[in-house]
Formats: structure tokens, C-alpha cells, sequence
């Protein structure tokens, strides 16, 4: 039996917890090698960390889960044809195609989710449905071979739904207690709906000077979308 391929593929300005997460987690699936990548193998800086000795994206003949981590750099990535050209590549025979907080935007513009109920970082899911997307508000949303999460910490739950996927729920449990996966915040303010109005306010418009590239970006990568 041939062990499963699991790919995160990297990019500038993606945001490493979105894959730095479900990474700690999938790196223990059972009769598995998981492989983190980028256009060339190139370094990926991110917010500060340096990833290097990368695999190259276009050298990796085939995987069985493709997972896309979101990002600041999520706006960049989608025009980036080089980039694209090997997710769709490596997307359209992986068993699972998977995505972290704006990576699913990645997925869109790879022309993966016309018809799936797919999810994002609550500031951007509407964008989604520029590809045809069903946007969900679920921290983790599964269509068929689907699986996209929420923002950023998001990933960790995702890591975790798709191993019990993959290995089992109990194997996937086991793990969970093993690395005391236990959320407890401080402050009750990770979803919109639970934040404070000063708080909501202010991270907003943090995210309004990026909001007319991205959405440019996005009604850029939907209008490259082949007819259906």
C-alpha cells in the first residue's frame, strides 16, 4: 500500500499558523508523508519566519491532500499564473482538496468550488461566492472531497476533522489529547458576532485598506474561470 501524499503549498505572505496548525497535526497521520511546498522551493518568508528547503510544487508528481493556507499574500497568489497552474494541476486528482481561512479563495480561483458549500475568514467568505461558492459560516465546512476552515486557528480544527476522515475518529482524538487541544480564550471575541463593537470597529478597518485589492483580485481570478 502506498503512503498517502499530503501537500501544503506555500506562498508570499501567507499566514504561518494557517498551515503551521493543521501541519502539527497531519504530520501525524499514520502511513503518511507530508510535504510543504512552493513555486520553485523558493524560502517563504511569513509575518516575520523564514521557511526554507522547501519542496518545489511543480516537481511533486501528484498528492493525495492539497491543502492551501490563507494569508495577506491570498490577493497576490491568485494572479499568480505560475502558482496556480500547479494547484489546479495537483488539484484536480488529489482525494482531498483543503484550505485554511482565504486559501479557500485560492481554491475558487483554481476553479474548484462551483456548487460547494465552502467557508473562509468571516471577513472575506462573502467573496467566495464570486466562484460559484455556497459560502458557509462553519468554523469547518466539508462538501464531498471539500474541506475548508475558518480563519487562521481555524486550521487546527480542520487538521483534525479530516484525520478522523483519514485515520479514524479515535486516532484522531488520541491526537487532540496529545497535543492538550483544549481552546479556553481569555476573551470571548474570536467570531464577530461575540466581539465587542469597539473591537469589531477597529479590526475593520485595519482590513478596509486591503479590501478593494482583494476584491478586485477575486472579480479578476472569477472572470479568468473557464465557462462552466
Amino acid at each position: 500500500m502506498s503512503r498517502r501524499q499530503i501537500v501544503f503549498a506555500l506562498y508570499p505572505g501567507v499566514t504561518h499558523l494557517d498551515f503551521t496548525g493543521p501541519h502539527q497535526v497531519l504530520v501525524r497521520t499514520p502511513d503518511a508523508d507530508v510535504v510543504v511546498a512552493s513555486v520553485g522551493g523558493m524560502d517563504i518568508e511569513a509575518e516575520g519566519l523564514v521557511f526554507t528547503k522547501l519542496a518545489d510544487l511543480k516537481l511533486i508528481e501528484r498528492c493525495d491532500v492539497l491543502c492551501i493556507p490563507g494569508g495577506f499574500g491570498t490577493t497576490e497568489a491568485m494572479g499568480d499564473a505560475v502558482f496556480m497552474a500547479q494547484i489546479r494541476r495537483l488539484g484536480v486528482s488529489a482525494t482531498y482538496l483543503t484550505s485554511v481561512c482565504t486559501g479557500s479563495l485560492i481554491l475558487g480561483a483554481a476553479g474548484f468550488l462551483a456548487g460547494k458549500r465552502a467557508t473562509s475568514h468571516w471577513a472575506w467568505r462573502d467573496q467566495l461566492v464570486q466562484f460559484g461558492a455556497i459560502v458557509s459560516d462553519e468554523r469547518v465546512a466539508r462538501d464531498g472531497n471539500l474541506f475548508t476552515g475558518g480563519g487562521v486557528t481555524a486550521g487546527i480544527d480542520f487538521a483534525l476533522v479530516l484525520l478522523a476522515e483519514m485515520a479514524g475518529q479515535d486516532f484522531a482524538e488520541s491526537i487532540q489529547l496529545g497535543l492538550e487541544y483544549a481552546p479556553a480564550p481569555p476573551f470571548d471575541s474570536g467570531r464577530p458576532e461575540l466581539a465587542r463593537p469597539e473591537v469589531l470597529a477597529s479590526i475593520k478597518a485595519r482590513m478596509a485598506a486591503m479590501a478593494d485589492t482583494r476584491t478586485a483580485a477575486v472579480a479578476s481570478a472569477a472572470e479568468r474561470l473557464p465557462t462552466p
